[in-house]
């Protein structure tokens, strides 16, 4: 058995015994198509929907996400987006987070079944907006136990969270590390109308450079909103960073939604923790190592070594067949 086939079942074996909450199981019988409207925490990033759009396409539904306007959707962005005013008739409202515009979205669309679905990491302390949405959640999913539980705390509950795994998963990219690459995985430099921002970004550079300067080759791979010209002296991947990850020998950033992801292909993570970061602990549980001083960044990218598999199954969840189980749920919720 070769070292990557070996990696993947002792993962997927993990994954089965570490994902303890009901995971449905793949596309009905008698799919129904549905028409359904996403919120997220994001307004105008569409890059959480994207991964579900090849499925939805072959169950015939139409997923439309709602923006505040047209200012910030982006020419040729495959996802469907309207606002609220515009929006086609639908069965079901999923926001992605508590935030204020899926709060927004949901009082709008009061008559509408609502199911949260976590499509990217949030802080387990519980949102403000919490309260207005959870008396009316049919429904609650996640990518993986570990995210389930963040979550929960997210949105000020105790009721069963449905696991149901990352889309993103769904195709692994087979992993070929390069001889020296590293993939350096950004976060958000400055908060705007979309969104956050993460601190660290400074660490980050800093690290790059005394990479760069050990003699290793540096590849970018960007938050779909961070500054490009920031990393502009390096390579910039032109593939997401989850297909980039392949091709480094370890990759090092700032804790995100994509470290689960990059370390499920198999590439060890170093995690730069800025001390006003705050990511939930199972992001950092997967990172070989983490580092506040750009000095260590060399040492723990040649050290750094892929966690636990049990610990790796606790943040990622079911690998393959994912966005079906997700869209097999969203399916089963009643239509108002």
């Amino acid at each position: 058995m070769n070292q990557e086939l070996a990696r993947r079942t002792l993962l997927t074996g993990a994954l089965a015994a570490a994902t303890t909450i009901a995971v449905t199981g793949t596309a009905d019988a008698r799919p129904r198509r549905r028409r359904v409207l996403i919120a997220t925490n994001e307004p105008w990033g569409t890059y959480h929907v994207r991964p579900l759009l090849t499925e939805a396409e072959r169950r015939g539904w139409r997923l439309t996400q709602l923006v505040p306007d047209h200012s910030q959707v982006e020419p040729g962005d495959p996802v469907p987006v309207t606002t609220p005013r515009r929006a086609p008739h639908a069965d079901l409202l999923v926001v992605t987070g508590a935030g204020d515009w899926p709060a927004e979205c949901a009082a709008r669309f009061r008559r509408l079944p609502l199911v949260a679905s976590s499509l990217a990491y949030l802080q387990p302390p519980e949102a403000p907006q919490a309260r207005r949405l959870r008396p009316r959640l049919a429904l609650i999913t996640s990518s993986s136990p570990a995210e389930s539980r963040a979550f929960a705390g997210y949105l000020g509950t105790r009721r069963p969270i449905r696991v149901v795994g990352s889309p993103q998963t769904d195709d692994l990219p087979v992993r070929a590390p390069e001889p020296g690459l590293v993939l350096v995985l950004t976060s958000v430099t400055r908060p705007d109308g979309t969104g956050d921002a993460a601190p660290g970004t400074e660490l980050l550079l800093a690290a790059a450079e005394r990479l760069a300067a050990a003699g290793k080759r540096v590849l970018v791979g960007l938050h779909p909103r961070e500054d490009r010209s920031l990393w502009a002296r390096y390579e910039i991947s032109d593939v997401p960073s989850l297909q980039a990850s392949a091709r480094a020998e370890a990759a090092i950033g700032i804790p995100g939604t994509v470290f689960p992801l990059v370390a499920a292909a198999g590439t060890p993570l170093v995690g730069c923790t800025d001390p006003a970061l705050r990511v939930p602990d199972y992001l950092r549980a997967i990172c070989s190592s983490t580092i506040e001083d750009p000095a260590k960044a060399v040492s723990a990218v040649d050290n750094a070594e892929l966690p636990a598999a049990e610990t790796l199954a606790d943040a990622v969840g079911p690998i393959g067949g994912s966005t079906a189980r997700l869209l097999d749920a969203w399916s089963r919720v009643h239509p108002g």
